[in-house]
């Protein structure tokens, strides 16, 4: 048999192995843990922890998000599809910023991903928008290790603490646009989350409160004294909470606007400062 003949028959059976398992994308996965993995013993390993339930990410190590390859570290929040939207209107809003036309271009914009566990979206915003001086900050030490690799590459720094007490003073009333995917799943609804999720990420990953918003009105409380007047909030939400986030947003001041994407299935709620 050739050696493409075992590859195809490696893959069928690592597939059909993954899809009783319940992935949905088995051929896809078994193709990824091929690729990553060498030798029989690792590929066995690999295959044995994803049908166990340990998300694909972790195994293999990184996670495609907005076109990038972010470095995953185990046990830290992986980043979803849907959170691309909140890139996304970031860039946006940064690309379309009057202040970026400066006269003499010497301060760039401040952004920073707040909760920003690998640093997947400031890692990313940094990917779109040129000339920005990139804050990250997480309360986990292991996301934080793993974000200085990945913002690091931008030229970004990273703090470890909780929310604001964070981040730099030197960069209060300066922020252009903050980025924040909080926690934001009701504490009654963690048990029913996908296994993967609920037993191999940090539960201050995903835990917003009772309501979901626990952070939300925390983020909103502080972010008008660190944001530049006319700066921008962005927020990361659900259908089922937008309205809550929108008033909480409302209520400290903010014009508020709720972005949504089919394509994506991610909510965002932007508060601009007033000037």
């Amino acid at each position: 048999m050739s050696a493409t003949e075992l590859h195809v028959e490696s893959l069928l059976g690592i597939a059909e192995r993954l899809r009783s398992a319940g992935c949905v994308f088995a051929e896809e996965e078994a193709q990824l843990l091929l690729a990553a993995m060498s030798g029989p013993a690792r590929i066995a390993s690999a295959v044995g922890k994803r049908v166990a339930g340990y998300p694909l990410e972790h195994i293999l190590g990184w996670a495609e998000f907005c076109g990038l390859r972010i470095e995953l570290d185990a046990g830290v929040f992986v980043p979803r599809r849907r959170t691309g939207l909140l890139v996304t209107e970031a860039a946006s809003l940064l690309s379309a910023d009057p202040m970026r036309e400066r006269l003499d271009g010497s301060e760039p914009d401040v952004v920073v991903d707040l909760c920003c566990g690998s640093g997947a979206v400031g890692a990313a915003i940094a990917s779109r928008i040129a000339d920005l001086e990139l804050h990250a900050a997480d309360i986990d030490l292991a996301a934080v290790a793993c974000a200085r690799r990945n913002i690091g590459r931008a030229g970004g720094d990273v703090h470890q603490g909780d929310l604001f007490e964070a981040l730099p003073p030197t960069i209060k009333g300066r922020i252009s646009v903050l980025a924040v995917n909080a926690p934001y799943v009701p504490t009654s609804s963690i048990d029913s989350m996908p296994h993967e999720a609920r037993e191999h990420e940090p539960l201050w990953s995903l835990d917003g409160g009772a309501d979901g918003l626990e952070f939300h009105r925390r983020v909103a409380a502080e972010a008008n004294e660190w944001l530049r007047p006319g700066g921008n909030l962005i927020i990361e939400t659900s259908e089922r909470q937008a309205a809550g986030t929108s008033s909480i947003l409302a209520h400290a001041g903010f014009a508020v606007r709720t972005v949504r994407s089919e394509e994506l299935d991610g909510i965002v709620v932007v508060g601009r400062a007033r000037p």
